[in-house]
């Protein structure tokens, strides 16, 4: 029997409104165009190309963080979550750590004090962050704590679906390593499903088991990551996969 999808996205096509306030037009600039896609449980789904691609705006409208759209975009899990690329200005610099990974569940609503410590005290063991890091700030840590912490803050809500847009890309070689397995355990120990934003090639053949190109807001290929790879058929995946080299 076929697993239920955790997402699916059907004939979703995306607006910008051109201009803002007084000098906002009524004509809208087209982003995404006809996007379908589906990510199964457990699955981890690339999504490549360059920038400008349309990426990043297909990650805020599954998100709700666009909502000039057309299409459908269906979520079979609660509360998905996201992780951005850059974690310094994705965190707020006046907030602890340890407030900063509370604030997802003070938003929930549902626990109390003395339950949320415990739970910011575990999530960020979890990440590898010890409790000497709750009263720290995001300036105190480096650029690998800081994106923990951005991990830790999505995963408190305990959601199944991560959307990891360029999630590693701002991290030196070595840093990146170490968060992608941390990626990887919390996926199994989680049941997670990721949809995994990158340009990076290289790491997308590491980590995901399909992949979708994307050009000028369109879905031009899609493909298990070994076919991608081995078997490209479209001009611009070829281009991609060589620049990569």
């Amino acid at each position: 029997m076929a697993k239920t999808p955790i997402l699916e996205v059907r004939n979703l096509n995306s607006f910008y409104q051109q201009g803002s306030g007084l000098f906002r037009s009524k004509k809208r600039r087209q982003v995404l165009k006809n996007i379908n896609l589906t990510l199964c449980p457990g699955e981890v789904l690339g999504i490549v190309g360059e920038s400008g691609s349309g990426k990043s705006t297909l990650a805020k409208v599954i998100l709700g963080m666009v909502t000039q759209y057309e299409g459908e975009v269906i979520h079979h899990s609660l509360r998905p979550q996201m992780v951005f690329q850059d974690p310094y200005s994705s965190l707020n610099p006046a907030f602890t750590i340890g407030r900063i990974v509370e604030e997802p569940l003070l938003i929930y609503g549902k626990y109390g004090t003395v339950e949320r410590k415990r739970r910011v005290r575990e999530m960020l063991e979890d990440v590898g962050l010890g409790e000497e890091y709750l009263t720290r700030f995001p300036g105190e840590l480096s650029g690998g704590q800081r994106q923990r912490v951005s991990i830790a803050a999505a995963m408190i809500v305990r959601p199944r679906l991560l959307i990891l847009d360029e999630a590693v890309s701002a991290l030196d070689v070595t840093i990146q390593d170490q968060i992608l397995d941390l990626l990887v355990r919390l996926k199994k120990e989680n049941n997670l499903s990721y949809l995994f934003i990158s340009h990076d090639l290289n790491v997308v053949y590491q980590c995901c088991d399909r992949v979708l190109v994307m050009k000028n807001g369109r879905v031009i290929e899609e493909n298990t990551v070994d076919g991608i790879f081995d078997h490209p058929q479209h001009e611009y995946t070829k281009q991609l996969l060589h620049a990569a080299e």
